[in-house]
């Protein structure tokens, strides 16, 4: 069992963790026709614009209720009423996203209350599902706000009069439940839900999607970054989402026949789900390495079977493009281990990309010689390392020295050229590289290019230090 430690700092010294509502606001980024609102004052919602436009390079949408000293003290609801009113007129959205920051959150403010004090003055607003999350950014990091705001989509109604939910309720549709009904379709392409954690790039969720697709079903993907942060140009300016999961989409939920959660941080969502429509999961804490996408293609294989009249005994079929591919990554697997064996790589991730990649690196053979990782998870017990440290940038310079690779985000280049070794660059945010929002590594596919990636800089850096 790995032992967790967690540094007595007063402060963090160079910052490894983003906040909650960053990763909140990611979340609603797949979500079409939405602009995620933050309560706050204005520079909380200008840092995490800035990062995500760094990150994809694209257009983001993001909006604030922008307040100040006097709001701060007599509190925000006309403030919060106001910048939905002018979400609405200019934006029309088919949803918002509202999300609090440590401001609003230090100040107590009682968002249920003031949004069924907002509903009860603008019955107009009736048929606009507004999706409050509490998300202080002095506590968590932004795993823990993606996965709170993935918890309330999928616990939120979206008929008419839309209730509010707050964060890790477990909740029974309420009588007035408006879902669409089931698509005909729905026989012939069964849905699946496939909850999608952060540690899933754009790239990654298109490549979840054509897996799913290849065995003939359907899924609706939550949240479907592949939509909205894919880089696709439009024909016009838009200044809300322009892909992602519709709210169609998300009143057909309980038209799914499973849910397959991608990442530990989707376990409370899946559980909502169970709870509402009594839909079961299976919970995939990676989808990166042989073992992990061979049980997730064989589960999708058994979803497929169990439609077919069970008297009739059909073996679990999986395409042949994938049987092939896995043929391509056992190849890859042997042409990179001799560069990957004994070699000592330190990360500073997130918890489940921590997780997913740490566990492909040691199944190649690579020492993992440092963890640190931002927030806390169930999955840090269960990671082939002695020791991981919730910390940031500056404990893993300490811990790093003698390690032939680093792999953090951006913000961890200065510390690669300190300690003179190659950097990997995964997570939020990388704004020194192009093509994130394009990026794989999940699948066959997506692991196999990781491996040639990764084997090529640990390559370079071997043949640069023969010279020396």
């Amino acid at each position: 069992m790995t032992t967790i430690t967690t540094p007595k700092k007063a402060v963090a010294v160079n910052p490894l963790k983003l906040s909650q509502p960053f990763g909140a606001a990611l979340a609603f980024l797949g979500l079409k026709g939405t602009v995620p609102l933050f309560h706050g004052s204005q520079g909380c919602t200008a840092f995490a614009k800035t990062l995500l436009v760094r990150h994809f390079r694209e257009a983001i949408p993001l909006s604030t209720t922008a307040m100040n000293e006097v709001s701060t003290v007599l509190g925000g609801e006309d403030n919060i009423e106001t910048a939905i009113a002018v979400l609405l007129e200019k934006s029309k959205p088919a949803m918002i996203s509202l999300l609090t920051t440590g401001l609003t959150e230090t100040r107590g403010e009682d968002m249920v209350g003031i949004l069924k004090s907002i509903r009860k003055r603008r019955p107009e607003w009736d048929n606009i599902p507004i999706i409050y999350v509490s998300t202080p950014d002095y506590k968590g990091a932004m795993q823990d706000g993606f996965a709170a705001a993935v918890e309330s989509i999928v616990a939120t109604d979206y008929g008419t009069n839309p209730e509010i939910y707050t964060n890790n309720v477990l909740v029974t549709p309420p009588a007035g439940y408006s879902a669409l009904p089931c698509p005909p379709s729905s026989h012939t392409h069964p849905q699946v839900t496939i909850l999608a954690s952060p540690m899933l790039a754009p790239g990654d969720v298109e490549e979840i999607k054509e897996m799913v697709e290849a065995f003939g079903l359907k899924p609706l993907m939550i949240p479907d970054l592949a939509g909205s942060l894919d880089g696709h140009l439009e024909d016009d300016f838009h200044s809300v989402t322009t892909g992602g999961a519709t709210v169609e989409q998300l009143r057909q939920m309980h038209c799914s026949i499973y849910t397959l959660a991608i990442g530990e941080s989707m376990r409370t969502a899946a559980e909502i789900l169970k709870a509402r429509f009594g839909i079961q999961y299976e919970l995939f804490p990676r989808l990166a390495g042989l073992k992990a996408i061979d049980s997730f293609l064989w589960r999708l294989a058994q979803i497929v079977n169990s439609r077919h009249d069970p008297h009739v005994e059909i073996p679990p079929q999986v395409p042949d493009k994938y049987k092939r591919q896995r043929r391509q990554l056992q190849d890859a697997i042997l042409d990179t281990h001799f560069y990957f064996g004994r070699k000592r790589v330190a990360l500073g991730l997130e918890p489940d990309l921590l997780y997913q990649t740490s566990w492909l690196l040691h199944e190649m053979g690579v020492e993992i010689h440092a963890a640190v990782t931002p927030t806390k998870s169930p999955l840090l017990k269960d990671l082939p390392i002695e020791s991981v440290t919730i910390g940031d940038l500056e404990d893993l310079e300490m811990m790093a020295d003698g390690a032939d690779l680093l792999i953090t985000n951006s913000h961890g280049d200065a510390l690669a050229k300190k300690l003179g070794i190659p950097l990997y660059r995964m997570g939020y945010p990388i704004y020194d590289r192009l093509g994130n929002g394009h990026r794989r590594h999940v699948g066959y596919r997506g692991t196999m290019q990781f491996l040639f990636d990764v084997g090529n800089m640990l390559l370079d850096y071997e043949v640069a230090n023969a010279h020396h």
